[in-house]
């Protein structure tokens, strides 16, 4: 059976990602820093790894038998902690990685909403995204970076792709969406090897996000 680590496991898209992977056949080793926050939903397929995912120490112990990475982290330290997960991963010989990362690190957020992006979230947060995910890029890992549009809570599984280089499309997409991809990704782990995907629903083009 196919060992996935899902760091940050208790996120909004890390549960959906978990739920379309328990109708896989795959393991998972839900690692996130307090375990009480957890409930596992099928003990036959998902154990729980309490951790620091900026620790070395603590992903290596995670990575035991570890097939895939799937990473949902966040937070002001995580160029820290893509460090710790390329140097970990590295270290136990695991290559294939999904990235959750955000729209605009690469400035890709055309006209009106590439200004209204930036406004939203300038000051540290798109910075430190850009620069983890350019740990990532500059890693020899098999690394899938996800560049979400805005998030929804929709019950819908609709979403395009683009691909670094290409100007981003839409200004929204569901989290169902972006859990459907990981999973689909961890299914044919050969997909989209070293890319980074922008992820919108289509024909969401605008100024801003329809709630805003």
């Amino acid at each position: 059976m196919k060992r996935v680590l899902v760091l940050g496991a208790n996120g909004q898209i890390a549960r959906l990602a978990r739920a379309e992977l328990l109708e896989q056949e795959v393991e998972q080793v839900l690692f996130l820093r307090k375990a009480s926050r957890i409930h596992v939903q099928n003990t036959d397929k998902e154990i729980v790894f309490e951790g620091d995912a900026s620790k070395v120490s603590d992903l290596e112990k995670a990575m035991d038998s570890v097939d895939i990475v799937y990473a949902n982290l966040a937070g002001s330290n995580i160029v820290a902690q893509a460090k710790a997960v390329v140097t970990a991963m590295n270290n136990k010989g695991i290559n294939r990685l999904i990235w959750i990362s955000t729209l605009g690190i690469y400035d890709e957020v055309p006209g009106k909403y590439g200004q209204w992006n930036h406004q939203m979230l300038d000051g540290g947060y798109l910075e430190t995204y850009s620069e983890a995910a350019q740990v990532i890029e500059q890693s020899n890992l098999d690394y899938t970076i996800i560049r979400p549009a805005w998030l929804s809570n929709k019950d819908e599984v609709d979403y395009e792709l683009t691909k670094k280089g290409e100007d981003f499309k839409g200004t929204e997409v569901s989290r169902k969406s972006i859990g459907y991809l990981v999973a689909t990704l961890v299914a044919k782990p050969d997909q989209y090897i070293r890319e980074s995907l922008g992820v919108n629903k289509p024909n969401t083009d605008g100024d801003k996000p329809a709630w805003y």
